[in-house]
């Protein structure tokens, strides 16, 4: 079984499915290394505008397989290699240029919040759960993943949510911010109908939102400067650029290529 699915059906959506329904989609290492790989190349790839990460029969992910820690984590060393996969899988999710969405249904638990506060955006069913069960498990949540959380739903809650090592549904996700949407509909079906509309703007637009906006959270925009004035000034030379003012003048929708 392939535990890691890519859907190119729905073009210019991706689907990306977490896929281990017998352990409700439990991250193995595996699959830690496998996502950079995915989504490196979803980036490479123009006929793609956005991304849809999910799980699959009901669950987006329980979390990391714990049952391969007593293996694959069992002492400092272990652990390092493993948080260092972890980290790659996030940071790949990040730095992804194309607008990305987590479609949340189900169990979304420590190392499914990890990939889900990776994406832009987060939707999720009604009947979802969610939980940073670190504490329970006597390790600390890493460096990059709490980052993520404070800057989604700032430091007094991601305290409350790691000290506690609480479960919190839908609702509650929803009015301290960490998710975004909540629906009746499966995430996915309303994710994907969402974000297809911001896939009719121009990609490099997007793009460089993205690169200013990650500059800003690493806390190097005024080091990467030059770097940032140069995405800018690509987007200007763009023919994408002369395609939008066209369009806004003529009254139409433009139709931009991404170049």
């Amino acid at each position: 079984m392939q535990t890691i699915l890519v859907d190119r059906t729905h073009l210019p959506l991706v689907v990306v499915t977490l896929n281990r329904p017998p352990k409700r989609n439990a991250l193995s290492l595996d699959m830690w290394l496998e996502l950079p790989r995915i989504f490196d190349a979803l980036t490479r790839d123009d006929s793609v505008r956005g991304v849809v990460l999910t799980g699959a029969d009901g669950h987006f992910s329980a979390g990391a397989d714990i049952s391969e820690f007593a293996e694959m984590r069992g002492d400092a060393a272990s652990g390092a290699r493993y948080e260092a996969a972890v980290d790659g899988a996030v940071e790949a999710i990040l730095r992804t240029a194309k607008p990305t969405l987590a479609a949340v249904d189900g169990y979304c638990l420590g190392g499914g919040c990890s990939l889900a506060m990776a994406c832009d955006f987060r939707f999720a069913h009604r009947g979802a759960t969610f939980g940073i069960p670190a504490a329970r498990l006597g390790v600390v949540y890493g460096v990059l993943d709490t980052r993520n959380l404070v800057n989604i739903v700032g430091r007094v809650h991601a305290k409350r949510i790691l000290f506690s090592a609480c479960r919190f549904d839908a609702e509650e996700a929803l009015r301290i911010g960490f998710v975004s949407h909540v629906d009746s509909a499966t995430a996915a079906q309303s994710g994907m109908a969402w974000l297809a509309e911001m896939t009719r703007n121009a990609p490099l637009s997007i793009a460089g939102a993205k690169r200013v906006l990650m500059a800003l959270d690493d806390g190097i925009a005024a080091e990467d400067a030059a770097a940032l004035a140069g995405v800018m000034r690509a987007s200007l030379e763009s023919e994408d650029y002369r395609e939008g003012v066209r369009a806004y003048l003529e009254k139409r929708d433009p139709v931009f290529r991404g170049r």
